[in-house]
């Protein structure tokens, strides 16, 4: 009887262990606090007023590639380690400085997700000392950047699911076989020939466009730049005859990418009117539609002379991450994480 009784008593401990470990796994977490592309760095002061804070900080203040004036890619704040409390944890994204001899041999970056509040994500920095730690953060002053970025993407894209243009998604439907999700205010739109320019009283523009793939010199810089020109120069003409718009080409950089596990050209850089005083940032991804063999390029461009053009860029930048080719799964949509140097670690319950 007494041992009937300890077999039940056992099965009961255990059935409440999980109990209450499931009870962890479903914690809903408080909301994170903070606005997209804002860093909060947990770290001394002392340690953030000599050279490895400013390491960092460089890193973080690096100016958006392809923006006609100068603008940080984060807004940063930084709290010592001392401060760090239940108020402050919550935020959106958190840099976690951790240096110590005793513990690290080598730096090493690793990332959580959700470990105080959602979405969040806290990336830690270990370092042996800090020299060492000022060395790593210039080495992989890109990675970082990158890292924040993409988490911004996906948080976005995740929002564009939720709330979209239907203007942009039934023009990608109807002329490419696509989907693309763009920001719900896109409510306007001018379709041509393998063409479409959807904007939101002209602040926010995305357009889509396509031409024959030839092989590998299709995604060399001058060809795409020049397939942009021909297409707009049809599509986007200015108010007047002989105004139509360009690419400012001494201002505009590409690199190959992956999306989707797939290689594409983003292109980033300025455009203008031709004979006008309009102008602004742009962004693309150039992609092959592998069952038609055709180059589907998916562009953002801003004209927004009144104000700052980071996060406008960046909410069109995130929507070309949404782009599913024909023959592609919706369950794909992210924006890669780069993963040099950075580690994983599993979420915390």
């Amino acid at each position: 009887m007494m041992k009937r009784f300890r077999i039940i008593f056992k099965c009961a401990a255990m059935c409440s262990l999980l109990a209450l470990w499931a009870a962890c796994d479903n914690v809903v977490k408080p909301a994170a606090s903070g606005s997209p592309y804002e860093v909060l760095v947990i770290a001394d002061d002392a340690l953030w007023d000599r050279p490895a804070g400013r390491a960092l900080y460089k890193v973080l203040d690096t100016d958006v590639p392809g923006l006609p004036q100068p603008e940080a890619s984060f807004r940063i704040s930084q709290l010592d380690t001392k401060r760090f409390s239940k108020v402050s944890n919550i935020f959106r994204n958190i840099i976690q400085v951790d240096i110590d001899s005793t513990q690290y041999t080598q730096s090493k970056m690793k990332y959580s997700r959700d470990v105080y509040s959602h979405p969040q994500v806290v990336l830690t920095i270990q370092s042996p000392n800090e020299d060492e730690f000022a060395r790593f953060v210039a080495r992989n002053s890109e990675s970082i950047v990158d890292f924040f970025v993409r988490v911004e993407m996906n948080r976005l894209i995740n929002e564009l699911e939720e709330k979209h243009s239907t203007v942009a998604e039934d023009l990608a439907k109807e002329i490419f076989n696509c989907q693309l999700w763009a920001p719900s205010e896109i409510n306007s739109s001018k379709k041509g020939q393998d063409f479409f320019w959807a904007s939101s009283n002209g602040r926010l523009n995305i357009c889509m466009y396509a031409y024959a793939y030839e092989g590998p010199q299709t995604f060399q810089k001058q060809y795409v730049l020049a397939k942009r020109d021909s297409v707009m120069k049809a599509n986007i003409p200015g108010e007047r005859a002989g105004m139509y718009m360009a690419t400012d080409t001494a201002f505009t950089r590409v690199k190959p990418i992956v999306v989707k596990g797939q290689y594409a050209m983003e292109t980033r850089g300025l455009w203008y009117v031709v004979n006008d005083a309009m102008g602004g940032p742009f962004v693309s991804h150039s992609r092959v539609d592998t069952l038609h063999n055709k180059v589907i390029v998916v562009e953002g461009f801003v004209y927004a002379p009144d104000r700052a053009k980071r996060g406008l860029v960046r909410r069109l930048e995130g929507s070309l991450y949404t782009l599913c080719l024909p023959g592609e799964q919706e369950r794909e949509l992210k924006a890669d994480i780069p993963e040099v140097n950075v580690v994983a670690t599993k979420k915390t319950k």
